[in-house]
């Protein structure tokens, strides 16, 4: 490890994939003191809530099997980044100094205030306290209750697949195509599956009222629904407007290629909330990790002194699972378009539990043997400066 006479502190904010990684990798120089603040005492595996909805399995870990030594835990929230002063601001009143802050905030549920009724009666499912209430409420219904799930991207059929297997009538609110990201073929697929285990697929049909009791949907068609779970997209944290950075219009930080805020050299994003030029990558496990990993890495080469890479991510596809025995893999470009092939069936189903799995190990890999994190490359990103796009800041 590579040494310093005066301590670097650096905050990394969000103890998701790309935090958590990003911290155990910044211990690859042993002259850093690092601090993770996350609002919970446990990790949570975002992309296993739809089985902890479910009951069929769980979705937190220890922080303790995952952080390296040398990083401490701060359960707290971040209300504000003085930058001026160098302090991030935590719910509890107190203050973090730092040299450097690695914001991986992450992202959180969307359910639209403008939607009458969604507010009040729909249920989240991004976020573990959510899921907690989601379940609780799930468990309270009788298994033949109607239960509408609104969004036909991966987080909604993976939850309308779980609770399906499970025996409960499920209807699938798409807003459009299902699983518009994937190629026909997969899609084609998934329908089939769905449509074998009861789940009522309305493509083209988008939710304008939610009630206790009932969907309503733009058409006028007024749905049944003792439960209604909110999947149509995700929002992120505002900590970056109320810190006074700049963000793009849902809120993520503003980065160059390096993902350095283009405010503040002192401030490096990963993750969901981080906004390359303007054009963010896809809000996912699979580039979480990356983008942690490269976050750390610009952090180390500013701390010392030399220019930092810019992102460098190529996509393979993506995963959704339907139910404990069957999934899907999408095959994709580097550039995350999806092509024509796909794999299914049980083959499908141990694609993604490997996967699911190995976004943990990694992260533990990381904390025995900081630096280690590997990815697929593919370049910098078409038409996006492939250096950094300001001089390091010396430490």
């Amino acid at each position: 490890m590579i040494g310093h006479n005066t301590p670097h502190e650096i905050v990394v904010i969000g103890g998701g994939y790309a935090g958590t990684l990003a911290a155990n990798r910044l211990l690859k120089r042993d002259d850093v003191e690092i601090t993770l603040v996350n609002p919970r005492p446990e990790f949570v595996e975002r992309v296993r809530l739809h089985q902890f909805v479910a009951g069929t399995g769980e979705a937190t870990a220890d922080f303790g099997t995952l952080l390296g030594e040398g990083v401490q835990l701060v359960v707290d929230s971040v209300t504000r980044i003085d930058t001026a002063a160098r302090t991030v601001l935590l719910a509890s009143g107190r203050a973090l100094d730092y040299d450097y802050v690695l914001y991986a905030i992450g992202s959180t549920g969307a359910v639209p205030a403008s939607l009458p009724g969604a507010a009040a009666f729909a249920f989240d499912i991004a976020e573990l306290e959510p899921a907690q209430r989601l379940r609780a409420r799930l468990n309270e219904l009788p298994s033949d209750a109607p239960v509408t799930v609104v969004g036909g991207g991966l987080t909604g059929i993976e939850t309308a697949a779980e609770l399906a297997e499970q025996g409960r009538r499920v209807t699938l609110v798409c807003g459009r195509a299902l699983a518009p990201s994937f190629s026909a073929p997969a899609r084609r697929s998934m329908a089939r599956w769905l449509s074998r285990h009861g789940v009522a697929v309305l493509e083209d049909a988008v939710a304008s009222e939610v009630r206790p009791d009932a969907v309503v949907l733009a058409d006028g068609a007024v749905r049944a629904s003792a439960l209604t779970i909110w999947a149509g997209g995700f929002g992120v944290p505002q900590l970056a407007a109320a810190s006074g950075l700049r963000t793009d219009e849902l809120g993520r930080l503003l980065t160059d290629e390096t993902l350095t805020s283009v405010d503040d050299d002192r401030i490096v994003a990963a993750g969901d909330a981080a906004a390359p030029s303007g054009r963010p990558l896809r809000m996912s496990c699979y580039a979480a990790g990356p983008l942690g990993a490269q976050a750390a890495d610009t952090v180390l080469s500013r701390i010392a002194g030399t220019e930092p890479a810019v992102i460098n991510l190529a996509f393979s596809g993506a995963c959704v699972s339907l139910g404990r025995h069957v999934a899907v893999r999408q095959v994709a470009g580097k550039d995350d378009t999806a092509v024509n092939v796909y794999v299914g069936g049980r083959t499908g189903a141990v694609i993604k539990e490997v996967t699911c799995r190995f976004a943990v190990s990694r992260i533990r890999r990381e904390a025995r043997r900081p630096g280690s994190a590997a990815w697929f490359k593919g370049g910098p990103r078409p038409g996006q400066p492939t250096s950094a796009a300001r001089p390091a800041t010396s430490p």
